[in-house]
């Protein structure tokens, strides 16, 4: 097991429940300073600062424009660190960075609200999971049904570490599951019937499993040997036979792909693109969650009526 899976349910008991971070709590009640809450990706922004209103102040660990994937930590946003009291991860992979982070900090013992604990999560499918053992699918977030439950476990432990406040965030993540929760029956309801059961569909990145169980279907087939890794020549021609045997229907891509390769997949195979949003990129803000997913939502919904017709 990864060692920073390993350690953060440890860190999480040490770093929030014990008479240390108690006492720096109660220290920091006693200033009436507003909490820093760090965060590691953008749809925990969105998450957080809908909870928190005007008390809290939301600060991201790394600046917009950097790609979660392949992001390396600087010694400015290791420094920010030691200005935050708590910090809201993912928690299962796909913010592992903050890990090297933290540990480099001059606060290695921060208060960590893992966003994840008790969501249940899916495998990680393709070659996501190959050699590496179990390994989950950390894209929780692209999923109302598991962003809710995260929703609740931050407001939670969050109103922990500052009763004074609690109320006020668990109403706020209330109020925000109820919107993220129409935001999905919105889009179930423009869905005259279920999706068809033979509809195959496939995705360029393993990462929207989460989002199309939403409406009851299942991957195929994932194109890239890894997130941002592009199939070679005989792999991406293997790709395209598969897709033909496998009979499918629609290929879900990710929303402003640099590569051609996702054109010579749809050119070759004749099966029709979907973009949707990785929610990863862009400024940070409390809206972006709703407006992206929305639009994923969407998508999805339109890519069910077309193959339908």
């Amino acid at each position: 097991m990864p060692r920073s899976i390993a350690r953060r349910p440890l860190l999480r008991l040490v770093s929030v429940a014990v008479l240390g971070t108690l006492l720096s709590t109660a220290a920091w009640a006693a200033d009436g300073k507003p909490l820093r809450i760090g965060i590691t990706l953008h749809p925990y922004y969105s998450y957080v600062a809908n909870i928190v209103g005007d008390k809290a102040e939301v600060v991201p660990l790394i600046p917009a424009g950097f790609n979660p994937h392949a992001y390396e930590p600087r010694a400015d946003d290791i420094k920010r660190i030691g200005s935050l009291d708590v910090i809201v991860l993912n928690g299962v992979g796909h913010d592992d960075f903050a890990d090297r982070m933290i540990d480099a900090s001059e606060k290695p013992d921060i208060a960590v609200i893992e966003a994840n604990a008790d969501v249940p999560l899916l495998a990680a499918t393709g070659t996501m999971a190959r050699g590496a053992g179990k390994v989950v699918n950390p894209h929780t977030f692209l999923s109302i049904s598991a962003s809710i439950a995260q929703v609740n476990n931050i407001a939670r432990e969050l109103g922990k570490l500052d009763p004074d406040n609690a109320k006020f965030y668990t109403a706020n993540a209330r109020a925000y599951g109820k919107r993220l929760r129409t935001l999905r029956a919105d889009a179930l309801a423009k869905l005259t019937q279920a999706p068809n059961a033979e509809l195959r569909v496939a995705t360029v990145h393993a990462a929207y499993d989460y989002l199309l169980r939403e409406f009851g279907l299942e991957v195929t087939a994932v194109v890239e040997p890894a997130h941002g890794i592009e199939p070679s020549p005989s792999q991406l021609k293997k790709t395209i036979d598969q897709l033909r045997a496998l009979d499918v229907k629609v290929i879900f891509s990710e929303m402003d792909f640099p590569s051609t390769y996702v054109e010579t997949i749809q050119r070759e195979s004749g099966v029709k693109m979907y973009p949707l949003s990785h929610i990863s990129y862009g400024e940070y803000s409390a809206d972006k969650y709703e407006k992206e997913m929305g639009g994923n939502l969407d998508t999805v919904v339109r890519a069910i009526q077309e193959a339908g017709a």
